[in-house]
């Protein structure tokens, strides 16, 4: 295990994430958010297709023995159409923030739907979380914006996959799971289309440069996160996955002239200490109980 070079990849990653949504941003200006699922899907899937080949895996394994997967698949449809619309509707830095929040909700869905143990302090943790979520979102008030519904529509559909994550044979390569994810995207984005109406554009060079560099990007930050989980202790990793809101937060600022609110930063910072609690708390108790059974871990 090499930690401090998997961390460095996965700040990496987390940054160029971050570049990414600000130029989902700035293409969906213009160019309709299905064309660029559209675009993404096409993208990402031929580069991970040809991975998965040349390393002479099935691309779509019997569905018999793989329906997880397939769920998986489909899931990512939606995950894309959230994420990308969300982010052309918010600031970037309320997307970011917001979307930290969805380790707390994979726990959450993990102690829900899979019967992972969590003890009251973590479910203490995910409650003031969503306090922090609520301080954004601020619903009913003067200040409340329809399109952090969508983040949140964002938030869980990404929850949802991610915990059906969980269940995935260990044998299916990551290559072709990205492949597939990625499939479900190029259908998503014409769903999209179709459901709200959108007339395809022939994008202009500069906004194909930005489509392009939406899927470089996003392969580039993927592929370096898959090494950095390959290299160190997803343990170790953990904390740095909130670097991705630092980089949003200071690009928004920047280059969209954005300037969060006190009420926000006190969001984000509820956010990221329940969610490194709650981290920290399922880590030490994986240390402290693994060989024992019967523990409620709290």
């Amino acid at each position: 295990m090499n930690n401090v070079k998997a961390n460095l990849l996965f700040i990496l990653s987390m940054a160029l994430f971050a570049v990414q949504d600000l130029f989902i941003k700035q293409v969906t200006v213009t160019v309709p958010t299905s064309e660029l699922i559209f675009f993404l899907g096409v993208g990402a899937t031929i580069v991970f297709g040809l991975v998965a080949l040349r390393s002479g895996e099935t691309l779509f394994p019997p569905l018999r023995d793989n329906r997880i997967l397939y769920l998986r698949t489909v899931s990512e449809g939606f995950c894309a159409i959230f994420v990308i619309v969300s982010l052309s509707a918010v600031a970037l830095a309320t997307f970011a923030t917001m979307f930290q929040a969805v380790p707390l909700v994979v726990t959450m869905g993990a102690a829900l739907f899979l019967r992972e143990q969590v003890g009251w302090r973590r479910w203490l943790a995910i409650l003031i979380g969503f306090g922090g979520v609520l301080l954004i979102v601020r619903p009913g008030s003067s200040g409340f914006d329809s399109g952090t519904l969508l983040v949140l529509g964002a938030v869980l559909s990404i929850s949802l996959r991610d915990v059906i994550s969980r269940r995935l044979p260990a044998n299916v390569p990551t290559s072709v799971v990205s492949f597939q994810g990625f499939v479900a995207v190029i259908f998503a984005g014409p769903i999209l289309g179709l459901i709200l109406g959108h007339q395809p554009v022939i994008p202009t060079v500069v906004e194909a440069l930005l489509i392009g560099a939406v899927i470089l990007l996003g392969v580039v930050a993927y592929a370096a996160m898959v090494v950095a989980m390959r290299i160190g202790e997803v343990s170790a990793l953990a904390p740095f996955r909130y670097s991705r809101m630092v980089f949003s937060m200071g690009l928004g600022i920047v280059f969209l002239a954005e300037r969060p609110d006190l009420l926000t930063y006190a969001g984000a910072a509820l956010i990221i200490a329940t969610g490194l609690y709650s981290y920290l708390r399922e880590r030490n108790l994986a240390r402290k109980f693994a060989p024992q059974a019967g523990i409620d871990p709290a």
